[in-house]
């Protein structure tokens, strides 16, 4: 799939994380974790889904047990999921009966944490937004697929912030190669902020238990991110990027820099610019 028609891209993950000075600690090292963890990702860089998945176990070890959401399952699959959680003996299990069959995701990167998951009955929320309902704000907007209340209550019934549609829409070129028409960006912007919309709500629809997120970093950002749309009192949220380079001030509470860049092709070679 060519990476213009993708609304949460692997550059995007990658791109903005230039220029600050990095807190390369371990991320489990308090007394007692936040209700809140949002950890990131480069969705295909084995070794940041090895050292995030430590922490994780670790957390989980030392006796929390939050619920975990994903932003690899699309919501209306949550049925499927909590049959799965309660049916199958083994992460490919759950992964199967809960993933459309065209799912594009690194799957083997993610069961550890799903048969985590199943040792210790922690339950798994699906944290995204389809590709269709994504598609589906591009073209109509919020209300698309989002009710009333649920606009309401994330404002998205008012216009958005110029500097988060400006750092989206500046995403969004970078992470399709800078190969969009303009008048593509806007409708892709909305939708990339439809799922971190999405995720809030999923969060503090489980705060109380305690929830550990697991998306893109580019979901976990705080300057642009899903912390945008948290109510909750934010000395209870800590964001984590695993990053291949050092992200841009206030980007997160804290990164860790993972190996040296996945061996990769370029997405980017031997495309052409579209007529302007």
């Amino acid at each position: 799939m060519p990476p213009f028609f993708r609304f949460a891209p692997l550059l995007a993950a990658t791109s903005a994380m230039a220029g600050c000075a990095s807190t390369d600690q371990p991320v489990t090292r308090t007394a007692s974790p936040p209700s809140v963890w949002l950890l990131g990702e480069v969705h295909d860089h084995a070794d940041g889904h090895a050292r995030r998945f430590g922490e994780l176990q670790a957390l989980v070890v030392a006796g929390w047990r939050p619920v975990i959401a994903m932003e690899q399952f699309d919501r209306e699959r949550q049925a499927e999921l909590d049959a799965a959680l309660v049916s199958c003996a083994d992460a490919a299990c759950v992964i199967a009966a809960a993933t459309p069959a065209k799912a594009s995701w690194q799957w083997d990167l993610y069961q550890p944490v799903i048969a985590l998951a199943l040792q210790q009955k922690l339950p798994i929320v699906a944290a995204n937004l389809s590709r269709a309902d994504g598609a589906k704000v591009v073209r109509e907007g919020f209300a698309s697929v989002f009710d009333a209340a649920t606009l309401a209550r994330f404002r998205l019934d008012q216009p958005l912030p110029d500097d988060l549609m400006r750092g989206q829409m500046r995403e969004i070129d970078v992470g399709h190669c800078g190969l969009l028409p303009p008048a593509m960006l806007p409708g892709m912007a909305r939708a990339q902020i439809a799922r971190d919309v999405w995720m809030a709500k999923v969060i503090e629809d489980h705060a109380a238990q305690g929830v550990v997120l697991l998306a893109g970093n580019g979901h976990v950002r705080r300057d642009l991110g899903v912390p945008r749309w948290l109510t909750l009192p934010m000395s209870g949220v800590k964001s984590i990027g695993f990053v291949e380079r050092q992200p841009e001030a206030g980007s997160f509470d804290q990164t860790t820099l993972i190996a040296a860049k996945a061996d990769r092709p370029d997405p980017c070679a031997g495309l052409k610019p579209p007529p302007r």
